[in-house]
């Protein structure tokens, strides 16, 4: 079968397509903004990559095609497909019709830290030997693809909340059916798509209203918003996890106060303790949801220890990209004011005084639409300085961030002038954290070669 998808290089879009590809289909695909890290890979899968909308790239008909959720009417080939009457559906529904029926469904739902939870519970399966497929909206370190089908039962997928297409508005994870299901945080964010938070608590409570009785829900402690999803009602087994000594199932003791060491603990008794690569008290919580959802499954403990310790991360997220005479450049996913804090939070934890410059692009549709603007300063604070880059189409003015940071920052309506500017200030050593959920006009290595040249 020929299979053609729409908005290919999309995280989401591109897993699919391995996937796809990975089960006998010819798959080929467009999109607007063809870009590393998941060109690369498509490309590196014999996928078939064009730039554009252009209708002829439908001619002769795909058997099917598989209408990614960035797609909206007018879109040319959109338009084309529905004029032919081509067969069409969306990847959600793709997904859970030819591969997750008869699947013991990991899923990882909430606002933040989807891709990094996925990638570890993945990894802590792969280690144990379960070797599970997966789907992550992210290129994973540990593996050599972001997607793969898995010799057993078990699949990890990130599950979004964000609308499945532009003719299906139920949340992508509502096509998953999950057996275990991490519920990690849950705050406002998609303005273009839902009015207020009670919107989104609703979607949440539609997923739980579909996970068995024999199946487990993995939340937090302290997350007022998901309190109010399971008071909606919870029939399945529920585990705690918590990082702030609070009573719960799951339990760690930070060993290192950037989170690179913790205790773990379970029902009380100490089970070991971690020493990773990452940072952040953020990515200590995604690590206990982890191995709480790998237990589940029957992985014990002492594995998932284990296996965080060589737990290598996801790119782009703070992913050290270089190093240049003391300036160490970062790539990094933050785009919502939480992402941002706990990230600088993390960084600062693990280098002390020395200077941090965030870069950041209010890039998503919640920022360009102004829904997270009053909380952009106070996000920046562990900082030392900021640079904020306006694009074009953003739907405010960033002036009034400026005006109320608690770290000197300045705007600025070019990368060009970013990199300028890093030339000049960047003292040694110096941290760089580049924040986007895009490509940011390829910055991070313009930024690299700019600093080598002086």
């Amino acid at each position: 079968m020929h299979i053609h998808i729409l908005g290919i290089c999309g995280t989401f879009m591109g897993s699919l397509a391995i996937l796809a590809k990975a089960l006998g289909h010819r798959v080929t695909g467009s999109d607007q903004n063809v870009y590393p890290p998941m060109s690369t890979q498509l490309e590196s899968q014999g996928i078939e990559l064009i730039q554009g909308y252009d209708p002829i790239q439908l001619e002769p008909a795909p058997d099917l095609v598989v209408v990614g959720n960035a797609m909206s009417r007018g879109n040319p080939c959109v338009e084309y497909v529905l004029d032919k009457g081509l067969t069409y559906t969306s990847g959600p529904q793709w997904l859970s019709e030819h591969l997750l029926q008869d699947r013991w469904v990991l899923a990882v739902a909430g606002t933040h830290g989807k891709t990094s939870t996925a990638t570890m519970l993945a990894w802590i399966l792969e280690y144990a030997g379960m070797s599970p497929g997966f789907l992550i909206g992210g290129v994973p370190q540990n593996f050599p693809v972001s997607a793969r089908l898995g010799d057993t039962p078990f699949f990890v997928i990130e599950a979004d909340e964000y609308d499945t297409a532009f003719f299906d508005k139920r949340s992508k994870f509502v096509h998953y059916h999950p057996r275990t299901l991490i519920l990690n945080n849950l705050e406002y964010d998609h303005a273009d798509i839902f009015p207020d938070l009670a919107a989104i608590q609703r979607q949440f409570h539609h997923l739980m209203r579909i996970l068995p009785a024999s199946g487990q829900v993995i939340v937090p402690t302290g997350q007022p918003a998901l309190e109010s999803v399971l008071e909606m009602g919870c029939w399945s087994e529920r585990v705690n996890v918590d990082t702030t000594g609070q009573v719960a199932d799951w339990q760690s003791e930070l060993l290192a106060a950037d989170g690179s060491a913790f205790r773990v603990r379970l029902k009380g008794v100490v089970q070991g303790e971690v020493q990773w690569s990452c940072t952040g008290l953020h990515n200590v919580n995604n690590a206990l949801v982890a191995m709480a959802a790998a237990h589940h499954v029957g992985v014990t403990p002492e594995h998932s220890i284990a296996a965080l310790s060589e737990f290598a991360g996801v790119k782009r997220r703070m992913e050290l990209l270089g190093t240049v005479r003391g300036v160490r450049v970062y790539d990094d996913f933050a785009h919502h004011p939480t992402a941002i804090a706990t990230t600088l939070e993390g960084i600062r934890n693990k280098v002390g005084q020395e200077k941090v410059i965030a870069v950041i692009e209010p890039r998503s549709n919640t920022m360009r639409l102004g829904g997270h603007q009053a909380a952009l300063s106070a996000s920046v604070a562990e900082a030392d300085a900021v640079c904020w880059f306006e694009p074009a189409g953003l739907n405010w003015s960033l002036e009034q961030v400026i005006e109320t940071s608690p770290v000197p920052a300045r705007v600025f309506n070019s990368t060009a002038e970013i990199i300028e500017h890093l030339q000049a200030e960047t003292a040694q050593p110096c941290h760089i954290v580049i924040m986007s959920n895009g490509g940011f006009e390829g910055i991070h290595q313009r930024l690299i070669t700019a600093l080598e040249q002086v």
